[in-house]
């Protein structure tokens, strides 16, 4: 299917009668069929986050003309990437929101780009436009939540009790019931597991802040 007719597959999702119902399917199961070009499964997706897509592109653009095109873009990016989503790496609904607010922040990059050369001559041009910083930490914390709760429980007290609420290594061994080299352990081993789930996600920096 060519990008036009993606395009139009998108936005027309809610008026398009669909051919069969995908409602019962997980949001997992909907990717592995868009890898396929179902188009009525990039549909079914759509009706499911595209309204929040939406919310989060706004709050970053603060445009609905510009945050409507991140939406298209990303669900365009979905369809022609739905090839590369692994289950047992992520979740489909954050790495659909992460595909999202990576199309958003590019425009909000592109558009500043846009602005400062139509004002190259001026005395004193405008700075673009910044990306929504509230938004942008509202987002990573729920990657980084989600992230936290594909660890095993006892990698995942342990980083959330040390990192998180700032107890140390001896704290943590006499809180938890356990030798202090056990303790090390878990919090090495769940932190660099973190660390690649969320890379996965585009976040180098999941403990910061």
């Amino acid at each position: 299917m060519s990008l036009q007719t993606a395009t139009r597959t998108v936005l027309r999702s809610s008026e398009r009668p669909m051919t069969r119902d995908l409602a019962h399917l997980s949001d997992e199961a909907l990717l592995s069929l868009i890898a396929g070009s179902d188009e009525d499964a990039l549909a079914e997706l759509y009706d499911r986050f595209g309204g929040v897509a939406y919310g989060l592109s706004v709050r970053i653009l603060r445009d609905e003309a510009l945050a409507q095109d991140a939406v298209q873009e990303a669900f365009l990016t979905i369809w022609r990437t739905a090839d590369r989503f692994i289950a047992e790496r992520a979740r489909a609904g954050t790495w659909v929101l992460t595909i999202v607010h990576r199309r958003a922040v590019d425009l909000v990059r592109r558009e500043g780009r846009r602005r400062s050369d139509a004002l190259e001559s001026a005395p004193e041009p405008t700075a673009p436009d910044r990306v929504d910083e509230e938004a942008t930490v509202r987002f990573e914390r729920r990657i980084v939540q989600e992230a936290l709760q594909q660890l095993p429980s006892e990698q995942r007290e342990a980083l959330e009790l040390g990192y998180y609420g700032g107890m140390t290594q001896s704290e943590l061994a006499e809180r938890l019931g356990g030798p202090l080299g056990t303790i090390k352990s878990r919090m090495f081993t769940g932190l660099s597991r973190l660390r690649e789930l969320l890379a996965l996600a585009g976040l180098e920096e999941p403990l910061s802040g």
